[in-house]
């Protein structure tokens, strides 16, 4: 890898303005459903029969497109960033990715070539990661909603405190979980509630859910806790009612104390969240209903000044020879 160099401010101002330039930004007034419409008809379908076949070989697919979308999503807004490799400060060796699914993140690629195969380099991977998102929770049983389109993809990581601030399933408070949700634009409780939901389809290994087994404080902990000693790296599913659905049933089991996670328990705990878990345990048109509007929420976290951008050849990498960070004009080399 070349040694990293700064460049000249002046060399820097000057390859931010061709940037400006050539490359329109992902500004929310520009993003549309129909953006592809011309440039790429198939898209969608393409997205589509391309997740169902995935699933259908892998259902734990869709967990790990969602905890993708939501990592990539909420730092600095859907940019594709957590898909760069290589590199001291890629995403993906930052502490919150370190799990992320590689099957899933391989999926956003090979959908990205079949994509571009197609129309030529006209849909970016952060768009590719939206739609796959959406078709997965369909796929798995869940709701449908609209999807805006017309992102580019990061010309850099996003940086590691943005990254680090992802909350981690050993959260307690829920009062941290909204005030992060709601300093990216989720300021609903239901927002968080609903989201949270993704772990209707999710599972995790014994590492995550460690200190809630380790409390042994009711008798659900208590078998989490039996379990991992006998197989500390057995896979947890974190729905235990229906775990390849997308359903409700993650909010039957809250209220039932079988949550695995602090964080799950948590919200059945609060006053503010507990009454909206038990709305969606009851009413599942409920909780898709409120899925559908948060989905759409988090796909328009705001982009930090880094939506100036380009349609990756690669989601792995950027199209140029270097990585280039915008805030402090470090140049490193791209893998």
């Amino acid at each position: 890898m070349a040694a990293a160099r700064r460049l000249p401010v002046l060399e820097l101002v000057s390859f931010v303005a061709v940037l400006l330039i050539s490359s329109p930004t992902a500004a929310a007034a520009e993003l549309s459903v129909d953006f592809h419409a011309a440039s790429c008809p198939p898209l969608e379908a393409i997205v589509r029969s391309s997740v169902q076949a995935a699933l259908q070989q892998e259902i734990a697919l869709a967990a790990g497109l969602l905890r993708i979308f939501f990592h990539d999503c909420l730092p600095q807004g859907c940019d594709a960033s957590v898909y760069l490799r290589g590199g001291s400060n890629s995403e993906q060796g930052m502490g919150p990715n370190l799990t992320l699914q590689p099957r899933a993140l391989q999926l956003v690629d090979d959908i990205r070539a079949k994509v571009h195969a197609a129309c030529g380099p006209t849909v970016s991977c952060a768009d590719i990661s939206a739609l796959a998102t959406r078709d997965a929770v369909v796929v798995s049983g869940g709701p449908s909603y609209a999807v805006s389109l017309g992102q580019k993809d990061s010309l850099a990581p996003a940086p590691v405190r943005l990254v680090n601030q992802l909350p981690g399933p050993g959260t307690s408070s829920v009062q941290a979980l909204l005030d992060k949700f709601g300093s990216k634009g989720l300021r609903e409780a239901a927002d968080l509630v609903a989201l949270s939901g993704a772990h209707t389809v999710g599972r995790a290994h014994c590492d995550f859910f460690r200190d809630r087994a380790a409390r042994q404080d009711d008798t659900f902990s208590k078998k989490l806790a039996v379990n991992c000693t006998k197989d500390p790296n057995r896979l947890q599913n974190l729905d235990v009612v229906t775990p390849d659905a997308f359903d409700n049933a993650y909010y039957v089991a809250l209220t039932r104390k079988q949550g695995v996670f602090t964080s799950d328990m948590a919200l059945i705990k609060d006053r503010i969240t507990a009454p909206i878990v038990r709305q969606f345990a009851a009413d599942k048109a409920a909780f898709f209903r409120q899925f559908a509007k948060s989905m759409v929420k988090l796909s328009q976290v705001p982009r930090t000044d880094r939506n100036v951008g380009e349609i990756r050849r690669s989601c792995f990498r950027t199209n140029g020879p270097r990585l280039v960070d915008l805030a402090t004009g470090d140049e490193a080399a791209s893998p």
